[in-house]
Protein backbone atom coordinates (compact mmCIF):
# COMPACT_ATOMS: atom_id res chain seq x y z
CA UNK A 1 0.00 0.00 0.00
CA UNK A 2 1.24 3.50 -0.83
CA UNK A 3 2.25 5.65 2.10
CA UNK A 4 0.80 8.77 0.44
CA UNK A 5 -2.05 8.58 -2.05
CA UNK A 6 -3.54 11.71 -3.61
CA UNK A 7 -6.46 11.50 -6.01
CA UNK A 8 -7.85 14.19 -8.32
CA UNK A 9 -6.60 17.17 -6.32
CA UNK A 10 -7.82 20.58 -7.47
CA UNK A 11 -6.91 24.03 -6.13
CA UNK A 12 -7.89 27.42 -7.55
CA UNK A 13 -6.81 30.80 -6.21
CA UNK A 14 -8.35 34.24 -6.71
CA UNK A 15 -5.98 36.74 -8.30
CA UNK A 16 -5.91 39.46 -5.65
CA UNK A 17 -8.69 42.00 -5.05
CA UNK A 18 -10.57 44.35 -7.29
CA UNK A 19 -10.81 48.12 -6.88
CA UNK A 20 -13.60 47.74 -4.28
CA UNK A 21 -11.51 45.51 -1.99
CA UNK A 22 -13.42 42.32 -2.68
CA UNK A 23 -11.97 39.13 -4.13
CA UNK A 24 -11.35 39.30 -7.84
CA UNK A 25 -13.38 37.08 -10.14
CA UNK A 26 -10.19 36.30 -12.02
CA UNK A 27 -8.86 32.98 -10.84
CA UNK A 28 -5.89 30.74 -11.54
CA UNK A 29 -6.00 26.97 -11.30
CA UNK A 30 -2.81 26.13 -9.42
CA UNK A 31 -3.46 22.37 -9.35
CA UNK A 32 -5.76 20.66 -11.81
CA UNK A 33 -6.94 17.10 -11.18
CA UNK A 34 -3.62 15.73 -9.96
CA UNK A 35 -3.20 12.17 -8.68
CA UNK A 36 0.08 10.95 -7.20
CA UNK A 37 1.20 8.04 -5.05
CA UNK A 38 4.39 7.77 -2.98
CA UNK A 39 5.63 4.45 -1.65
CA UNK A 40 7.25 3.92 1.79
CA UNK A 41 10.95 4.77 1.72
CA UNK A 42 10.71 6.30 -1.74
CA UNK A 43 11.84 9.70 -2.94
CA UNK A 44 9.61 11.25 -5.58
CA UNK A 45 11.03 14.33 -7.27
CA UNK A 46 8.49 16.94 -8.36
CA UNK A 47 9.87 19.21 -11.05
CA UNK A 48 8.59 22.05 -13.21
CA UNK A 49 9.01 25.74 -13.80
CA UNK A 50 8.13 28.38 -11.20
CA UNK A 51 4.36 28.75 -10.98
CA UNK A 52 3.65 25.21 -12.16
CA UNK A 53 1.87 24.32 -8.90
CA UNK A 54 4.58 22.21 -7.26
CA UNK A 55 4.57 23.87 -3.84
CA UNK A 56 0.77 24.07 -3.77
CA UNK A 57 0.56 20.33 -4.41
CA UNK A 58 3.13 19.58 -1.70
CA UNK A 59 1.27 21.68 0.84
CA UNK A 60 -2.05 20.05 -0.02
CA UNK A 61 -0.55 16.63 0.72
CA UNK A 62 0.23 17.92 4.23
CA UNK A 63 -3.07 19.77 4.46
CA UNK A 64 -1.31 23.09 4.92
CA UNK A 65 -3.51 24.18 2.01
CA UNK A 66 -7.04 22.81 1.74
CA UNK A 67 -7.86 21.48 -1.73
CA UNK A 68 -11.06 22.49 -3.48
CA UNK A 69 -11.70 18.84 -4.26
CA UNK A 70 -9.98 15.49 -4.30
CA UNK A 71 -8.61 13.22 -1.59
CA UNK A 72 -5.37 12.61 0.31
CA UNK A 73 -4.64 9.45 2.28
CA UNK A 74 -1.61 8.82 4.47
CA UNK A 75 -0.95 5.19 5.39
CA UNK A 76 -4.59 4.51 4.63
CA UNK A 77 -5.92 7.37 6.78
CA UNK A 78 -8.06 10.13 5.27
CA UNK A 79 -6.02 13.30 5.81
CA UNK A 80 -8.76 15.71 4.71
CA UNK A 81 -11.35 14.16 7.03
CA UNK A 82 -9.10 14.21 10.11
CA UNK A 83 -9.66 16.75 12.86
CA UNK A 84 -8.58 17.42 16.44
CA UNK A 85 -6.36 14.75 17.96
CA UNK A 86 -6.43 12.63 14.80
CA UNK A 87 -5.07 15.51 12.72
CA UNK A 88 -2.35 16.26 15.30
CA UNK A 89 -1.24 12.63 15.18
CA UNK A 90 -1.07 12.78 11.40
CA UNK A 91 0.96 15.99 11.51
CA UNK A 92 3.61 14.26 13.63
CA UNK A 93 4.18 11.88 10.72
CA UNK A 94 4.07 14.49 7.94
CA UNK A 95 6.49 17.43 8.00
CA UNK A 96 7.97 20.04 5.64
CA UNK A 97 11.45 21.45 5.04
CA UNK A 98 11.05 25.02 3.80
CA UNK A 99 12.95 26.71 1.01
CA UNK A 100 14.18 29.76 2.90
CA UNK A 101 16.55 28.97 5.78
CA UNK A 102 16.56 32.67 6.70
CA UNK A 103 12.82 33.26 6.95
CA UNK A 104 11.74 29.90 8.39
CA UNK A 105 13.50 30.29 11.76
CA UNK A 106 12.25 32.73 14.42
CA UNK A 107 15.18 35.09 15.12
CA UNK A 108 13.92 35.72 18.67
CA UNK A 109 14.31 32.07 19.62
CA UNK A 110 17.49 30.24 20.54
CA UNK A 111 18.30 27.18 18.47
CA UNK A 112 17.13 25.03 21.36
CA UNK A 113 13.74 26.74 21.35
CA UNK A 114 13.50 26.49 17.56
CA UNK A 115 14.32 22.79 17.45
CA UNK A 116 12.15 21.95 20.47
CA UNK A 117 9.14 23.92 19.24
CA UNK A 118 7.44 20.93 17.52
CA UNK A 119 7.64 18.93 20.74
CA UNK A 120 6.11 21.79 22.72
CA UNK A 121 3.30 22.15 20.17
CA UNK A 122 2.45 18.47 20.42
CA UNK A 123 2.96 18.40 24.19
CA UNK A 124 4.77 15.08 24.18
CA UNK A 125 7.95 15.83 26.14
CA UNK A 126 9.52 18.66 28.08
CA UNK A 127 12.60 19.73 30.02
CA UNK A 128 15.78 17.68 29.97
CA UNK A 129 14.30 14.95 27.75
CA UNK A 130 13.37 17.52 25.14
CA UNK A 131 16.80 19.16 25.34
CA UNK A 132 18.54 15.81 24.96
CA UNK A 133 16.45 15.01 21.87
CA UNK A 134 17.31 18.42 20.39
CA UNK A 135 21.03 17.79 20.87
CA UNK A 136 20.66 14.36 19.25
CA UNK A 137 18.91 15.82 16.21
CA UNK A 138 21.52 18.57 15.84
CA UNK A 139 24.24 15.93 15.79
CA UNK A 140 22.25 13.98 13.20
CA UNK A 141 22.36 16.98 10.84
CA UNK A 142 26.04 17.66 11.44
CA UNK A 143 25.93 20.41 14.07
CA UNK A 144 27.41 20.46 17.55
CA UNK A 145 25.06 20.63 20.51
CA UNK A 146 26.80 23.86 21.56
CA UNK A 147 24.56 25.47 18.92
CA UNK A 148 21.58 25.05 21.27
CA UNK A 149 22.27 28.29 23.13
CA UNK A 150 22.93 30.47 20.09
CA UNK A 151 20.53 32.33 17.79
CA UNK A 152 19.78 31.66 14.11
CA UNK A 153 21.45 34.88 12.92
CA UNK A 154 24.79 33.52 14.17
CA UNK A 155 24.77 30.76 11.55
CA UNK A 156 25.32 30.56 7.80
CA UNK A 157 22.52 29.72 5.38
CA UNK A 158 23.56 26.08 5.14
CA UNK A 159 23.75 25.78 8.91
CA UNK A 160 20.32 27.35 9.27
CA UNK A 161 18.90 24.82 6.83
CA UNK A 162 20.43 22.07 8.99
CA UNK A 163 18.75 23.61 12.05
CA UNK A 164 15.44 23.55 10.20
CA UNK A 165 16.00 19.91 9.33
CA UNK A 166 16.76 19.10 12.97
CA UNK A 167 13.48 20.75 13.94
CA UNK A 168 11.60 18.61 11.41
CA UNK A 169 13.23 15.42 12.71
CA UNK A 170 12.23 16.07 16.33
CA UNK A 171 8.86 14.40 15.81
CA UNK A 172 10.40 11.45 13.96
CA UNK A 173 8.16 11.91 10.90
CA UNK A 174 7.72 9.26 8.27
CA UNK A 175 7.03 11.59 5.33
CA UNK A 176 8.76 14.87 4.53
CA UNK A 177 8.00 17.39 1.81
CA UNK A 178 11.32 19.07 0.98
CA UNK A 179 10.29 22.26 -0.83
CA UNK A 180 13.27 23.61 -2.80
CA UNK A 181 15.58 22.85 0.14
CA UNK A 182 18.79 24.01 -1.60
CA UNK A 183 17.62 26.76 -3.96
CA UNK A 184 18.59 29.56 -1.54
CA UNK A 185 22.08 28.14 -0.99
CA UNK A 186 25.23 28.28 -3.07
CA UNK A 187 26.19 25.21 -5.06
CA UNK A 188 28.75 23.70 -2.70
CA UNK A 189 26.59 24.16 0.40
CA UNK A 190 23.56 22.89 -1.49
CA UNK A 191 25.47 19.72 -2.41
CA UNK A 192 26.19 19.11 1.27
CA UNK A 193 22.49 19.47 2.12
CA UNK A 194 21.52 17.10 -0.69
CA UNK A 195 23.93 14.48 0.64
CA UNK A 196 22.57 15.03 4.14
CA UNK A 197 19.01 14.43 2.90
CA UNK A 198 20.10 11.08 1.51
CA UNK A 199 21.93 10.18 4.72
CA UNK A 200 18.94 11.10 6.90
CA UNK A 201 16.63 9.06 4.71
CA UNK A 202 18.68 5.95 5.38
CA UNK A 203 19.10 6.67 9.08
CA UNK A 204 15.47 7.53 9.86
CA UNK A 205 13.67 5.49 7.16
CA UNK A 206 12.15 8.61 5.62
CA UNK A 207 9.92 9.04 2.60
CA UNK A 208 10.38 12.26 0.58
CA UNK A 209 8.53 14.41 -1.87
CA UNK A 210 11.41 16.52 -3.20
CA UNK A 211 10.17 19.70 -4.89
CA UNK A 212 12.82 21.33 -7.04
CA UNK A 213 13.46 23.17 -10.29
CA UNK A 214 16.93 21.57 -10.36
CA UNK A 215 16.91 18.38 -12.39
CA UNK A 216 20.47 17.41 -11.33
CA UNK A 217 19.41 17.51 -7.67
CA UNK A 218 16.28 15.50 -8.36
CA UNK A 219 18.14 12.99 -10.50
CA UNK A 220 20.62 12.39 -7.69
CA UNK A 221 18.01 11.79 -4.97
CA UNK A 222 14.80 10.61 -6.60
CA UNK A 223 13.58 7.10 -7.35
CA UNK A 224 10.80 8.50 -9.51
CA UNK A 225 10.19 11.92 -11.07
CA UNK A 226 6.86 13.67 -11.60
CA UNK A 227 6.83 16.55 -14.09
CA UNK A 228 4.36 19.37 -13.53
CA UNK A 229 3.23 22.06 -15.97
CA UNK A 230 0.47 24.63 -15.49
CA UNK A 231 -1.02 22.73 -12.55
CA UNK A 232 -1.06 19.32 -14.22
CA UNK A 233 1.19 16.28 -14.04
CA UNK A 234 2.31 15.70 -17.61
CA UNK A 235 4.62 12.75 -16.96
CA UNK A 236 5.57 10.40 -14.11
CA UNK A 237 8.22 7.73 -14.36
CA UNK A 238 11.37 6.27 -12.92
CA UNK A 239 14.31 8.64 -12.79
CA UNK A 240 16.11 6.63 -15.46
CA UNK A 241 13.08 6.72 -17.79
CA UNK A 242 12.43 10.43 -17.34
CA UNK A 243 16.10 11.39 -17.88
CA UNK A 244 16.93 8.96 -20.69
CA UNK A 245 13.61 8.44 -22.50
CA UNK A 246 11.18 11.28 -21.69
CA UNK A 247 7.82 10.95 -23.40
CA UNK A 248 6.40 14.47 -23.03
CA UNK A 249 7.75 17.42 -25.01
CA UNK A 250 7.75 19.60 -21.88
CA UNK A 251 9.99 17.10 -20.08
CA UNK A 252 12.34 17.12 -23.06
CA UNK A 253 12.41 20.92 -22.94
CA UNK A 254 13.33 20.87 -19.22
CA UNK A 255 16.15 18.42 -19.95
CA UNK A 256 17.42 20.51 -22.82
CA UNK A 257 17.51 23.56 -20.55
CA UNK A 258 19.86 21.68 -18.18
CA UNK A 259 22.98 21.05 -20.29
CA UNK A 260 24.99 19.31 -17.57
CA UNK A 261 22.19 16.78 -17.07
CA UNK A 262 21.71 16.24 -20.79
CA UNK A 263 25.44 15.68 -21.24
CA UNK A 264 25.56 13.22 -18.35
CA UNK A 265 22.76 11.13 -19.85
CA UNK A 266 24.40 10.76 -23.30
Amino acid sequence: MSLVQAENLVKTFALGQNAFGTASKNRVQAVNNVSLSIEPGETVGLVGESGSGKSTLGRMLLRLIEPDSGSVHFDGRDVLAASGADLRRLRRDMQIIFQDPYGSLDPRMTVEQVVCEPMAIHGSECGSVQRSRAAEMLRAVGLDESALHRYPHEFSGGQRQRIGMARVLMLRPRFIVADEPVSALDVSVGAQIVNLLRQLQREFQLTYLLISHSLPVVRYLADRIAVMKHGELVEVGTTEQIVNAPRHEYTRALLAATPELEAAST
